[in-house]
C-alpha cells in the first residue's frame, strides 16, 4: 500500500509531536521545532541539563524498510550538523556543550490499536 506525501507529512508531525511530549515528560526544555535553513531542518532543539540537544525524528509505518533510525546515514548527519551549525551562528552560542540526539518510532499494530514504538538514541552521532 502506497502512501501519499501529505499522509507522510501528517505521519512526521505526529512523531514529532509524541517525541517532543516525551522530551517534556523527562524534564526537558524544548526551545524550537522545525529549524530550518537552506542545508537542512532540525526537528526539535532542546536542553537536557545543561547541554543543548538537536534531535532528529524519524518514523515507520512500515516494517519493510528497516527500523527508522537507519535513515539517519553518514550524509543526513551532516546535514543536520551543519544545520546545527547554522542555529549556533544565527543565535549566536558559543562554548555550549551540544549533542545530537535521534528518536525512532516504529508504529506496529497491536489490540490497542496503531501505537508506537519509541527509542531514544542519545549521543547518536558525533561530527568532527
Amino acid at each position: 500500500m502506497c502512501m501519499g506525501k501529505s499522509s507522510n507529512v501528517r505521519i512526521g508531525k505526529q512523531a514529532e509531536e509524541i517525541a517532543a511530549q516525551y522530551l517534556l515528560d523527562l524534564g526537558w526544555e524544548l526551545i524550537e521545532r522545525n529549524f530550518r535553513t537552506r542545508s537542512g531542518e532540525i526537528d526539535l532543539i532542546g536542553r537536557d541539563g545543561e547541554t543543548l540537544v538537536f534531535v532528529e525524528v524519524k518514523s515507520n509505518r512500515q516494517t519493510g524498510f528497516g527500523p527508522p533510525e537507519m535513515r539517519v546515514d553518514q550524509r543526513k548527519q551532516e546535514k543536520i550538523a551543519h544545520t546545527a551549525e547554522c542555529y549556533l551562528y544565527s543565535r549566536q552560542i558559543i562554548d555550549q556543550d551540544c549533542r545530537f540526539d535521534v528518536i525512532a518510532l516504529q508504529w506496529r499494530m497491536g489490540r490497542d490499536g496503531d501505537k508506537p514504538e519509541l527509542h531514544h538514541y542519545r549521543n547518536a552521532f558525533w561530527l568532527e
